[in-house]
Parts: C-alpha cells; structure tokens; sequence
C-alpha cells in the first residue's frame, strides 16, 4: 500500500515536470517568433551626393561676389601659381603620386581664410561646413597652395564637381595633351568650360 502511493506521487510529479518543461519550451519558441517579427528591417541608404554644381548661396553684403558656377570674385579670388612648378619638371612634382600632400597648406591655415572668406563674400549662411576652401588652380595643376588669392569659400562640400574637372586637367597636362600653362589659365577663368575650351573631358 505504501509502495502504491509512493509510486503514484512519483507519477504525478514526473506529469507535473514534463507539462512544466512543455510549457516553457512552448513560451521560448513564441519569444523567438515575435523577436523575429518585431525585429526592425534594415533602412535602405540613400545617397545624398550630387555632381551637379550648388547654386551660388544669397550674399548679404561683403566687398567680393560669387558668380554663378560658382565662381569665384575674379577680383578677389584671380588664382595664382607656384613657381616651383613648371613645364620642364611636372614629372617631379605635379605627375608624381603623392606629392600634392607635401605642399598642402595645414587645416588650420585653411580654416581661417575661411571664415574671413566667408565674411569678405557677404554669405548669408555663414556656416563654415556649407564650403569648401578650395584652390581656385588646384594643386595638382601647379597652384599656390597658401596664396589666399588661390583660396576661396566654395559653396557646397567635398567632393564636388570641380574635382573630376582637376583631375582630367592633370591627366592632359601630364599626358602631353595640354600645357601647364594652358591648362591653369582655363580653370581660373572658368573651371565650368575648362574641358570645353582645352578640349578635353566628357
């Protein structure tokens, strides 16, 4: 009789552990599902770079004017050259892999004649994020790199379209397509129809 019991109560405890272990096992599969469903889907990424030129922002005032392109104050921004680069040495200097990073004036420079550009072209926004200081004759076309009368407040960020017009002129100016010269004076007029008027680009 004793035995009986015994095994009864050891029956009903082994139901009780087994309903337990199904309804836990039951709650982890739901969990898993719902943490499935809940879980948030990746956002697609949009790219918000553009290679079309920023419009000239609003001026407010100031003593230079950007032109449309923009372009800079050919008054206060005319461009102007190293004179350690010449025709005769390109294959040292503006050809050879690295060397504009050599001569390139420090951020800190750059940020100042910034913010006094800034001020000197009346911009409205007078965020400093909203430019780029740019060299009007890009260092690798052989131009000044602290002359401010070669930097200015380009309107819109890095990179911009500017930079595919710089790198087509190097590459014509050292592949004997185009001279230093020629290719300098085209993109401190007008970097805009630089390719245009060398002939060159797409």
């Amino acid at each position: 009789m004793g035995e009986g019991r015994a095994l009864r109560g050891w029956a009903i405890r082994a139901a009780a552990t087994a309903l337990a272990a199904a309804l836990a096992l039951s709650g982890c599969q739901s969990k898993g599902k719902s943490g499935a469903k809940g879980r948030p889907k990746p956002r697609s990424v949009t790219s918000t770079h553009t290679s079309s030129p920023p419009s000239t922002p609003s001026a407010t005032g100031g003593t230079c004017h950007a032109r449309p392109g923009p372009l800079p104050d050919a008054a206060c921004t005319p461009g102007a050259t190293n004179p350690q680069v010449t025709q005769a040495n390109i294959n040292d200097t503006i050809c050879k892999s690295g060397w504009t990073a050599t001569i390139r004036p420090p951020v800190g420079y750059t940020d100042k004649l910034k913010s006094d550009g800034i001020r000197a072209y009346g911009y409205s926004n007078t965020s400093a994020s909203a430019y780029e200081e740019d060299h009007l004759i890009s260092l690798e076309l052989g131009g000044a790199p602290s002359d401010p009368k070669n930097l200015w407040p380009e309107p819109g960020g890095s990179p911009n379209a500017k930079d595919k017009v710089e790198n087509d002129l190097n590459r014509a100016v050292c592949g004997g397509k185009v001279k230093l010269a020629d290719a300098q004076q085209a993109i401190a007029s007008d970097w805009t129809g630089a390719e245009r008027k060398l002939g060159i680009g797409g």
